[in-house]
């Protein structure tokens, strides 16, 4: 079992690992033996909070298919067991970002200070440009 958060574990057993060749480093290793990891995880097999289905349909992105299912493709590593651990890695990660809800913004109104300081700033810059303009002299 794969913890994720407090209250959500994945079964190591939902995840589908399958070895492909990869591009990359690894030299001529690379058109001989499938290293790269390709993990296939169904997102319907965890039960998820609807908000946080949300979360993670967006980060997941073009990754994830339609029927819900989160492919990821680990291939920074020279061996099998270094992708799988990195794909692993990915997926908890992406699920974990998807359970944490964010603090929702509170409007604030700028201080009187702060309006203060705009206004002398937007007073001296316009002073400098109206020092620029040519001055018409009186012969």
């Amino acid at each position: 079992m794969l913890r994720v958060s407090r209250d959500l574990t994945i079964d190591e057993d939902d995840i589908e690992i399958v070895f492909v060749r990869a591009s990359g480093p690894g030299g001529q290793n690379v058109n001989k033996v499938s290293t790269a990891a390709q993990l296939r995880f169904d997102t319907s097999k965890i039960a998820l909070p609807p908000d946080a289905a949300e979360r993670l349909a967006r980060l997941a992105g073009s990754r994830m298919t339609k029927d819900g299912v989160i492919v990821i493709q680990a291939f920074r590593f020279r061996t099998q067991e270094r992708n799988r651990a990195d794909g692993i890695e990915r997926l908890l990660a992406m699920l974990q970002e998807a359970m944490v809800r964010p603090t929702p913004r509170r409007a604030t109104k700028p201080t009187f200070g702060s309006k203060q300081r705009r206004l002398e700033g937007k007073k001296r810059r316009s002073d400098v440009k109206a020092g620029r303009g040519s001055r018409g002299f009186d012969d």
